[in-house]
């Protein structure tokens, strides 16, 4: 057994620099307004990732043309380059990258699975050895936030100790207790209360019970908001959904009255089962990577453009979208440009983003008109034309209350 040390809790009552109302409901599925220091938002919401500072292949302009609310910055790598300090003699990220919504920045806690063979992780913090220069940096809690401080987000995360959703073990119990305990850390160190939102993760691999523990801990913490750390990793998905409705859950999940932000989910059928669920944020690279690799996003699913069925398609990438890419250039050209020309990534980078907005804008309106069991529906069917949906959404949606 792992001693969890947690201690006391910190319970100074933070304030909060937004505002979160749920405006519609069906059963448990919400459309919320978040008011952050520099938008509205309109939630459940998906948030495109700009690592360093930018979402490949798109300006701001092109961002907020496709209604953006909010972008995620990485505190690993802009702490890395171009520094904090830099990032704050600049007036902030938002004055740095020219972008006047809001930004979300991850405290750099991902890295410890995406960079472990280069990662040293103990009570202290984590000590990387940078894969850009060799340099050593070590990120404590305070340091997290501190740089995210610097770097000045409208919602910055606490540094949790994250493993990758397929270890089990006492690894996975250990990083539990030490995320409690970092996040009083974190409280500690946050200077800015009155203009960041510092969002607690909520971390207990697919144990049900290590997940419970760090819900009522992080829970009487109270933060502004909450996420869903730890998932998207491999798991199955039978472990991933059952572990995301336990933490929406009505009455022994999150709060009812804070934004539940899933962490690294992207994918189309995921996004909707997840909103029936009651998550309200999301993020992914999924829908920029993509695109890099000739893939599209359709209504039926994706399209690889790079194939050769594509070269004398003169139809536009999906009928059903209205995005400039779509009015102005063919399957045909895209075929010609797709994975081989920078503009092949811009162009599509542009379109598959416009698909996630659009469907989190059909998801909320379907909440609003009260017809999510009928967009759910008519979503798996265009999906899944042959009827073959996936036993794991079939679960979780019977959970939501939905039946395909």
């Amino acid at each position: 057994m792992v001693d969890g040390g947690v201690g006391e809790p910190v319970l100074r009552k933070m304030p909060h620099a937004l505002k979160y109302e749920v405006v519609a409901r069906w059963k448990r599925a919400r459309v919320g307004r978040l008011t952050l220091p520099h938008h509205v938002c309109d939630t459940p919401m998906f948030m495109p990732v700009g690592t360093q500072g930018t979402v490949k292949g798109l300006t701001t302009e092109q961002l907020e043309a496709l209604d953006c609310h909010v972008i995620l910055g990485n505190t690993y790598h802009l702490g890395h380059r171009p520094g904090g300090e830099v990032v704050q003699q600049m007036g902030g990220l938002h004055n740095f990258m020219n972008w006047n919504r809001n930004i979300l920045t991850d405290s750099g806690g991902f890295q410890m699975v995406s960079l472990l063979e280069l990662a040293e992780i103990t009570e202290e913090g984590v000590t990387f050895i940078s894969p850009h220069d060799g340099s050593r940096m070590v990120l404590t809690p305070e340091q997290s936030i501190q740089i995210q401080n610097q770097i000045g987000a409208d919602i910055i995360m606490a540094l949790d100790d994250v493993v990758s959703s397929t270890t089990t073990g006492p690894r996975v119990e250990e990083a539990m207790h030490r995320t409690i305990r970092w996040i009083d850390r974190c409280i500690n160190a946050h200077k800015n209360p009155t203009t960041q939102n510092l969002f607690a993760i909520v971390q207990g691999g697919l144990d049900t019970n290590l997940r419970t523990q760090c819900l009522r801990e992080l829970i009487k913490r109270d933060t502004p908001g909450y996420a869903i750390g730890g998932l998207s990793g491999g798991e199955r998905k039978e472990d991933f959904w059952r572990v995301v409705a336990q933490c929406t859950d009505p009455e022994l999940g999150l709060p009812q009255d804070k934004p539940r932000y899933l962490m690294g989910v992207g994918y189309a059928v995921d996004l909707v089962v997840c909103s029936c669920l009651g998550v309200d944020m999301y993020d992914c690279v999924f829908p920029t990577r993509t695109a890099r690799f000739g893939t599209a996003l359709i209504t039926e699913g994706s399209i690889q453009l790079k194939h050769a069925q594509f070269a004398n398609d003169y139809r536009p990438i999906d009928p059903d979208c209205g995005c400039v890419v779509c009015q102005k250039y063919t399957r045909a050209y895209l075929h010609t440009v797709a994975a081989k020309e920078e503009v092949g990534g811009q162009l599509l980078s542009y379109h598959n983003i416009a698909y996630q907005m659009r469907l989190m804008r059909e998801i909320r309106q379907s909440i609003i008109d009260g017809r999510l069991d009928e967009y759910v529906k008519e979503f798996f069917r265009k999906q899944f034309p042959k009827g073959d949906y996936p036993e794991w959404a079939k679960d979780a949606l019977l959970v939501a209350g939905i039946e395909l």
